[in-house]
């Protein structure tokens, strides 16, 4: 009994800390919002695509950061969470948007099972070629099944009825933004739970070491496979907000390039770690709106040396470089 008391007593500063970091994480959500919300109230649409593309970064992290799966295929996951709610309104008529979430969710959760069940037979380079052969095949469906999908046309017809009846989706994004900040929020909370409990440290150390996980009964395979899934489901929010907000899906959304700049975000903010992905984000979707704008022809050429400075100065990413140089003058204080 008093080693039990030791241990929870010696708990609780960790779990104070863990806690007093969730609540400052999703304070720190709130205020970015807030204040792009006023720095951009004209480009809501920018903003919210931010949102989009940040719980896709999130689900790479999920199965990178904290597992250590190479992959170059995710947008799969995003674009089948896209497909699932826009077909559900564009062919069904359900225009629901938390059920359109939700079909998002089961849409990605199913490619995510799909795409882990094959990825995860690979390890390092066979699995990046693994993800690639994925992400063109999910392509190529999603353009040979137009009936459904509209192919290269894309997916229109798409509408959304307003939240619980009453918030409507109006033409300037307010209710699109607000709808997407709170969907980052809960899924921000919920990751924070799901990487800090005893399945979250588990894929941690089948990252660090599969071979002493077997060899304590664990099961590395099945740990990475509930993962994925997870992963998947987390991508598909980011999919059917897409759909819901911009009301039309395209091939773009299952694409190669997606899901390279995908992975790019996660390397500039840092890998394992929720903020890194996000921060990663933020600054590589504003840095390209703004240098893009600024200078049309060679804009490719300064988010390219943005990277190299990054990967060179700052190889933890800027957010984990960041937390590091503050730990260690933590450190060097005490």
């Amino acid at each position: 009994m008093n080693t039990e008391a030791a241990v929870s007593t010696s708990d609780r500063p960790r779990r104070s800390r863990s806690l007093g970091r969730d609540v400052a994480g999703v304070a720190a959500i709130t205020v970015v919002a807030v204040i792009g919300y006023l720095l951009f109230p004209d480009n809501l649409a920018l903003l919210t695509r931010i949102v989009a593309v940040a719980l896709l970064v999130l689900s790479l992290d999920l199965v990178t950061g904290y597992c250590g799966v190479a992959t170059l295929g995710h947008a799969a996951l995003f674009g089948s969470g896209a497909y699932a709610a826009g077909i559900l309104s564009a062919h069904y008529g359900i225009n629901d948007p938390l059920l359109m979430t939700l079909a998002g969710i089961a849409g990605g959760a199913v490619a995510g099972l799909v795409s882990g069940a094959v990825i995860l037979r690979g390890h390092g380079l066979p699995q990046l070629v693994l993800s690639i052969a994925l992400i063109n095949l999910f392509h190529e469906f999603a353009n040979k099944a137009s009936n459904w999908t509209g192919g290269s046309d894309g997916l229109s017809g798409i509408s959304t009825d307003p939240i619980f009846g009453y918030f409507e989706f109006d033409l300037y994004g307010h209710t699109a933004y607000v709808f997407a900040i709170v969907l980052l929020l809960i899924v921000f909370v919920v990751l924070r739970l799901l990487v800090r409990s005893p399945f979250g440290m588990l894929c941690r150390g089948i990252k660090e070491d599969d071979v002493r996980i077997r060899a304590m009964g664990a099961s590395p395979k099945a740990a990475l496979m509930r993962m994925y899934v997870i992963s998947g489901a987390v991508a598909g929010i980011g999919g059917a907000l897409n759909a819901i907000t911009t009301q039309v899906v395209g091939l773009d959304s299952l694409s190669f390039t997606l899901s390279a700049e995908s992975l790019v975000m996660l390397v500039l903010g840092g890998t394992g770690s929720l903020f890194g992905a996000l921060s990663g984000t933020v600054i590589f979707m504003l840095f390209e709106d703004y240098v893009s704008a600024a200078n049309p022809f060679h804009w490719l050429t300064m988010v390219g040396a943005l990277l190299i400075t990054v990967v060179l100065f700052a190889p933890k990413g800027l957010y984990g470089s960041t937390a590091a140089f503050l730990a260690r003058k933590r450190e060097a204080g005490q």
